[in-house]
């Protein structure tokens, strides 16, 4: 008995409706945002002059333990149908039904039914299938696609994809290197192996004006990357099931449902070696030995190749961080320079001197840091973590800051002028492609409104007061997972508080006798540490649970079209890792050791925690053991995960299949077994050096060696990102793109942000401003006793006296009974000593210091700031150069389309003036003749 689609369709519709009604793909009847034909037009029983289809009859294939699979052995790395001729455009696989073990009848033959009209459609549209079962598990059936020369010259005019009109003899690459091409020629690839792309003029296809388009073959004209993409729009369009005047479409759902296992386009030959088909360009390969490989860690990436085998969006990635990374290279130079000034010239740190001295810092008692269990402290203890502290603390720090709010403003404008010529260079300057609403989102449309534009009904998912709870909903659910990681911030202050108490009564008894570790393993310093490694536990552990929750709020929210979707996602992720990341480097930064009173009076965290005070040479060093805790554990966690995670899946997978399967599986079945990069993949490698960014940028003041560490991370991070492309990923869809999209602005507000985080480390977190107050105003007359300025002395000046009898009780230290107690104690502050008449109150230094300190803070702002804006102003977006090519392409491509024209319409009237005389000339005839 014959059955149409139609019938198909028809007898699906009277059953009962599944579990995944509303989810992905229920679309309205009324829109039709998919192109799919009449499916009354296809019969079965004719699938097979058309093609062979996955339910029709399967392609047999030989055993490999059989002679016969030699033969068989030949077509493995082939791209082609069994007919050698049709190109596999797209792969689809699934599970025969028939051969599933517990088979559910009801279940399979719903799933079953829905690929068939699925499939049926497709066909119908004008692909061809062809399928074939798997030669290690005979229950997995691959559907080969193929995209005829029809199909995709109508949905390349549908999707206004650029073609080439002719080649193009303007584009002319130079570079500022091209004096040192002897230098840079070892960093490039070689052009032997990856030969340059011919470049064209193109425009828009339309297929009324074909012959004006460079069409020398056909089998080639369109890219094995265009084909890819042209096979998925028509696939996430095609329908599967009508209900209630309402159309179940495209392979994403059916992928998520399970009624296909995997949907992916083809690797185009084995990373390992060249595919035995000398008509392959191999890319992947090429792509493995001049990009991937370890080997080739010192060459510029083959960006051209890239952009042309995984597309577009997935090239400006790799170009960004790229760029990004050259950059860093002369941040990492200056960064490494003002390191080695201050570890050079730490020896002749004085206030580091006086605090190792034994006759000063040795004889200098402190007051106890803590109630009841600290005890009185020698501030000779601290004098490594001071040595330590006058390496990032000194002239050069100022230096390195105020050089980096002028590289990051430097680095994002040149970024803009290379990302417009590679845009031109791409032919991504007027992409034309006009972005669909995401199938979740039609879903949900089930509301009728009028548009006030056209002034038409269209149907939306809610209505405004609908949009309004989600949007409440989802903002508040945002503000909790904040204020969840405050919390956690708030315990780990805790955390400190408490453990510097367990660290100062029991850290000297443990060590007692071992001077050499005494002096390194300070409360302070294991205080330190410990917190810093368990913040870094909990970032990691909250990141993963909210990377989750935020999907899941951005589904909620439903955002239109897939770039608001990637947008909207990116500022709530952004959001969050913001808050994750740097909250306990702003409490360090700016909180820690401000707001601790006195000894006499000291200021309490909840009513019960006394606040936790610095070093006396300030919180610079503990921030800076922050940053490079959390970078280092970053880094690693990462290519823990990057590397290890699909090299593991993948080899396990391999282990579940018999013996020499990597060399006897077909192509297609070798890449389904490879790790999926979801649509996300590259939206979490943005997340991470943006998150990177963050640290090189607002808090490099303390950490002169961050754009070091970062440079080093990227150059591997690069070559694993294509390593795990290449040989552990199915191959992405490409997809196109002009630029970075909502990265850029987020950059952009990091560096206003770094501008001031920096100024106010200087001013609050170094001692840099009070050693310049005490060097130009307090060394000398009137208030110094030097008669030349220096910076003896200082220590005594910035360290407050405080009388041991005004001790409070709940704020008395626990003194170690043998020794004598003092009748005065030392205190980081600048306070009257006792018996002054304002006693324990502020000083003229410290309003000396104040005042310097928001001095600085506005000059070095302003100052900063005048500079990025006339950096900004004086370096355009897109060069003159590229501009200049833009509008030539753009008028020699109006010039060739509007001649071609010409000539065709000159060409007609010629044929029908010719045809016009020949009709007068018959008609003047005699009719005699």
């Amino acid at each position: 008995m014959q059955m149409t689609t139609r019938d198909v369709l028809l007898e699906m519709d009277q059953e009962e409706e599944d579990d995944d009604d509303g989810d992905i793909g229920d679309v309205a009847a009324s829109k039709r945002p998919f192109l799919t034909p009449d499916p009354s037009r296809l019969v079965l029983d004719n699938l097979e002059q058309t093609a062979v289809s996955s339910f029709g009859a399967l392609e047999s294939q030989p055993d490999f333990r059989t002679p016969e699979f030699e033969e068989f052995n030949g077509k493995l790395d082939s791209l082609f149908f069994n007919d050698g001729q049709r190109r596999i455009d797209f792969v689809l696989v699934y599970e025969d039904e028939s051969r599933k073990e517990n088979n559910k009848k009801g279940s399979n033959e719903k799933q079953r039914r829905k690929r068939r009209a699925y499939e049926s459609n497709l066909i119908c549209d004008g692909l061809h299938l062809e399928a074939t079962r798997s030669i290690l598990d005979d229950k997995l059936v691959f559907v080969k696609v193929h995209a005829p020369w029809e199909v995709l010259c109508t949905y390349a005019e549908i999707m206004h994809i650029k073609l080439p009109l002719k080649p193009n003899d303007l584009k002319t690459r130079s570079s500022a290197f091209d004096n040192f091409s002897w230098f840079t020629k070892v960093l490039q690839v070689d052009e032997s192996i990856i030969k340059p792309e011919q470049e064209f003029f193109t425009a828009p296809f339309e297929k009324n004006r074909m012959n004006d388009f460079y069409i020398q073959d056909r089998d080639t004209f369109f890219n094995p990357a265009t084909r890819s993409r042209i096979v998925y729009f028509i696939l996430s369009r095609i329908m599967y099931q009508v209900r209630d005047n309402v159309k179940k479409f495209g392979i994403n759902k059916l992928v998520s449902s399970g009624i296909y296992k995997a949907a992916f386009p083809l690797h185009d030959c084995n990373f390992s070696h060249k595919s035995e088909d000398l008509s392959c360009p191999s890319e992947r390969y090429l792509l493995y030995r001049e990009w991937a490989h370890p080997r080739s860690i010192y060459k510029k990436q083959p960006l051209d190749l890239i952009r042309k085998y995984y597309g577009e969006k997935i090239g400006i990635y790799f170009a960004w961080l790229g760029y990004y990374t050259q950059m860093l290279l002369l941040a990492a130079v200056v960064g490494v320079a003002c390191f080695l000034y201050g570890y050079f010239n730490q020896d002749n740190c004085t206030w580091s001197k006086e605090v190792c001295h034994p006759d000063i810092g040795g004889k200098i008692i402190m007051c106890p840091q803590c109630d009841q269990h600290c005890s009185f402290w020698n501030l000779n203890i601290t004098c490594e973590s001071s040595k330590k502290l006058c390496i990032f603390d000194s002239f050069g720090t100022l230096v390195f800051a105020v050089f980096m709010g002028i590289w990051v403003t430097l680095f994002l404008e040149f970024w803009k002028r290379r990302q417009a010529e590679l845009e031109y260079e791409w032919d991504t300057v007027e992409l034309q492609q006009e972005e669909q609403p995401r199938p979740e989102y039609e879903a949900q449309c089930t509301h009728v409104v009028i548009n006030e534009i056209t002034q038409e009904q269209e149907r939306v998912p809610f209505t405004t007061w609908g949009k309004c709870v989600r949007i409440t909903l989802c903002a508040s659910a945002v503000l909790f997972w904040i204020l969840l990681i405050i919390a956690s911030v708030i315990g780990i202050i805790v955390y400190r508080l408490s453990v510097f108490i367990v660290f100062s009564t029991k850290l000297p008894e443990t060590l007692n006798g071992t001077d050499s570790i005494q002096k390194y393993l300070t409360p302070q310093t294991a205080t330190s540490i410990t917190a810093s490694l368990i913040s870094f536990v909990i970032i990691m552990i909250l990141n993963i649970i909210y990377e989750k929750v935020a999907i899941m709020i951005t589904n909620f929210e439903l955002p239109r079209t897939q770039t608001d979707y990637e947008n909207s996602l990116t500022m709530k992720m952004f959001l969050f890792q913001f808050v994750n990341y740097y909250s306990s480097c702003f409490y360090i930064a700016f909180f820690k050791g401000k707001f601790v009173g006195y000894p006499g009076d000291p200021v309490y965290w909840l009513g019960k925690y006394r606040n936790e005070e610095c070093d006396p040479g300030g919180c610079l060093l503990e921030l800076t053991t922050q940053l490079t805790i959390i970078m280092g554990g970053k880094a690693i966690w990462n290519n823990i995960q990057e590397v290890l995670l699909p090299w593991v899946k993948n080899l396990i997978g391999r282990c579940r299949t018999v013996s020499r399967a990597e060399k006897i599986t077909p192509r297609w079945e070798q890449d389904y077994h490879l790790q999926l990069m979801g649509k996300l993949g590259l939206f979490y490698e943005y997340l991470e050096m943006i998150i990177q960014f963050g640290f090189v940028t607002l808090f490099v003041a303390s950490f002169p060696l961050a754009p070091l560490l970062a440079l080093v991370n990227n150059i591997l991070e690069i070559r694993v990102d294509a390593w795990k492309m290449t040989t552990q990923y199915r191959r992405m869809v490409p997809e196109k793109a002009q630029d970075i999209g909502a990265w850029q602005p987020i950059m952009q507000g990091i560096a206003i942000l770094a501008v001031v985080t920096n100024a106010m480390i200087i001013a609050f977190t170094s001692d840099m401003i009070p050693r310049l107050v005490y060097y130009w105003s307090f060394s000398v007359p009137p208030y110094g006793n030097h008669t030349h300025y220096t910076m003896e002395g200082y220590i005594n000046s910035t360290l407050s006296i405080f009388k041991v009898s005004d001790f409070k009780n709940q704020s008395k230290g626990n003194p170690d009974p043998k020794v004598v107690i003092p009748t005065t104690c030392r205190y980081r502050d600048f306070r009257n000593p006792p018996g002054h008449e304002q006693q324990y109150k502020h000083n003229i230094y410290y309003w000396h210091v104040i005042a310097a300190k928001l001095a600085f803070i506005i000059v070095m702002e302003h100052l900063i700031y005048s500079v990025k804006f006339f950096v900004s102003y004086a370096i355009p977006d897109v060069s003159k150069t590229t501009k200049s090519k833009i509008r030539r392409e753009k008028y020699l491509t109006q010039k060739l389309l509007r001649e071609n024209h010409l000539k065709d319409m000159t060409k007609n009237m010629g044929v029908i003036a010719k045809r016009m005389v020949e009709v007068v000339d018959n008609n003047l005839r005699p009719k005699s003749e």
